[in-house]
């Protein structure tokens, strides 16, 4: 819509993770260096957790793609982004994922298949090879699945682990691996990472990267607009994306050549997600519509007279 207007070859603020647009700040990073490090180690659990919005599954696909990069000889990978919820159904997943789901419904009872996966895996280690599985939102699972995929940990040779798993997901999956009754599961993880929400610096370096990888110049967003928009997204990536797509909107309306401040608070006010401090608000307003705050005085002490009139 408005990438002609403002000279973009692309949608900068998408919300689907593109890892074309991976911004290598230092939480994400060191994620991505953590992960690669342990797993080259042969490391059999890793765990990332982190809030909501905070781009784990763009930090996944990355680590997918990086992996995929070192080529099939080395790694064999499966990945689950809405992992199912019974047992049966996530040995089910893996074996499909692992290219090894058999054809009849009987061999496919979950116990067959537990023999068929690890089959499976023998069979790649044996190339030189090591497999990954990957799951995403691992805070869904229930217990019953949690413990098929500490099983699955189990299967090694007398030197190396025959599959690594990494869990993504929510700080509740903290939580849950914290029970007494998942110890043995907690008690496997060699490597762990919280991710964490963007700095002030590097809010600023996010925007101009995705701006640069569409096309665009780094300075499409005025500085006060940029200032306005990290205090309201407080760093969260998929909140910045919602209020920086909204802002080229706001700005592309009337057909002004970059985002300034009335943009970013238009943004603001229309996304839920996001919040400006209240004090923040009456100057931003004030100075693009001077007469609002006297309105607003106004009105208030209007109506203080009329509750003192009524009591």
């Amino acid at each position: 819509m408005y990438q002609e207007h403002f000279g973009l070859r692309a949608a900068p603020f998408g919300l689907t993770p593109d890892t074309d647009f991976f911004f290598a700040q230092a939480s994400h990073q060191a994620a991505l260096n953590t992960l690669l490090v342990a797993l080259r180690a042969g490391e059999g659990f890793l765990k990332i957790t982190g809030e909501i919005g905070l781009g784990k599954t763009t930090l996944c696909r990355r680590l997918l793609r990086a992996l995929g990069e070192e080529g099939e000889s080395r790694w064999v990978t499966a990945y689950l982004p809405h992992p199912a919820g019974s047992r049966a159904a996530l040995i089910t997943m893996v074996a499909e994922e692992l290219g090894c789901l058999p054809r009849t419904v009987r061999e496919r009872e979950p116990e067959l298949l537990l023999g068929t996966i690890q089959r499976r895996l023998l069979k790649v280690a044996r190339t030189g090879a090591r497999t990954v599985l990957v799951v995403d939102e691992a805070q869904a699972l229930p217990d019953e699945a949690l413990e098929v995929v500490r099983l699955l940990t189990n299967l090694e040779t007398e030197r190396d682990k025959l599959l690594q798993v990494v869990l993504f997901g929510q700080p509740e999956l903290d939580q849950r691996l914290a029970r007494p009754e998942l110890r043995q599961l907690r008690q496997r993880i060699g490597f762990s990472h919280r991710l964490g929400a963007l700095s002030h610096a590097q809010f600023g370096g996010y925007v101009a990267h995705r701006l640069t990888v569409a096309g665009g110049a780094p300075e499409l967003f005025a500085d006060d607009a940029l200032d306005l928009l990290y205090r309201a997204s407080r760093g969260v990536p998929r909140t910045i994306n919602m209020l920086c797509h909204k802002s080229l909107l706001a700005a592309y309306g009337p057909g002004a050549p970059r985002v300034g401040r009335a943009h970013a608070l238009a943004a603001i006010a229309d996304t839920e997600s996001a919040r400006l401090p209240l004090w923040q608000w009456p100057a931003a307003l004030l100075r693009e519509h001077p007469g609002w705050l006297a309105a607003a005085l106004g009105a208030g002490a209007g109506l203080a007279l009329l509750l003192r009139y009524v009591a």
